[in-house]
């Protein structure tokens, strides 16, 4: 294996070794977005049910105000009909003194199912607290128990960010440039061993990145000369290691 590709794989290691650690640091991450994330949705489900009580209370107490109304109107109608001078002046009164006591009592059966629904509206605020609560003492641990964990992550990439780009500079800048959109694209892995399979000297070869068959040009190409050769499946740079000669 010539140079540069013995520097691209030298890269690759330190590529991979890179992603590694830096899988290790999502997973830290994710850990704390997935709990504020759910303490932001349990909040958002609060603020709706809290607005939701709001309205019901606003509901009962224009029931309690119609309620005191009519017991007012009442009032003063019992007083005129015990003035009243005609029977059908006495009929009038106690007609709508009648009416206006049913309408009080389905304003009163719909004021009581109003508060019913509060206090169950209640219930579920209390509950959401209580998860709201339980998923914030869960966040302050796992970031106080993340803190060492990601600042050793942190500082393990920043020597290896080092390394990297120092054998970066043993690689022509083209050839560099292809790596690291594939490095990107695979998620650090760039390059592909070839596989050799097969007795004798007929070998069939295989990329070990996408598993598809290589034209045995490649092969023959890598063992001869120092040249950047590519999948024509998956567009990896591909090298040998330990192969046979045909």
């Amino acid at each position: 294996m010539g140079p540069t590709l013995s520097a691209l794989v030298g890269l690759q290691s330190i590529e991979r070794d890179l992603s590694k650690l830096r899988r290790r640091q999502r997973v830290k991450r994710n850990a704390v977005a997935i709990h504020e994330s759910r303490i932001a949705e349990h909040t958002e489900q609060r603020n709706a049910l809290h607005d939701a009580c709001m309205e019901k209370r606003k509901q009962a107490d224009g029931f309690e105000l119609n309620l005191r109304e009519a017991e007012d109107r009442i009032s003063t109608l019992r007083v005129a009909l015990n003035s009243a001078k005609t029977n059908k002046e006495y009929a009038a009164l106690l007609t709508e003194i009648n009416t206006h006591k049913a309408d009080n009592a389905r304003q009163e059966e719909e004021g009581l199912k109003i508060i019913t629904e509060v206090d169950e509206i209640k219930a579920q605020i209390e509950e959401i607290d209580k998860q709201i609560a339980d998923e914030q003492k869960l966040l302050e641990d796992i970031k106080a128990s993340n803190a060492e964990e990601l600042d050793k992550l942190d500082k393990m990439i920043a020597e290896l960010m080092a390394k990297r780009v120092d054998a970066a500079k043993a690689i022509p800048t083209e050839t560099l440039t292809i790596f690291e959109r594939l490095a990107t694209q695979y998620d650090g892995e760039a390059m592909a061993d070839v596989e050799q399979t097969g007795r004798g000297p007929h070998y069939t070869y295989t990329c070990g990145g996408c598993f598809m068959s290589l034209n045995a040009e490649h092969a023959n190409a890598l063992r001869s000369k120092d040249q950047i050769r590519q999948c024509d499946n998956c567009q990896r740079i591909l090298y040998i290691t330990n192969m046979h000669d045909e």
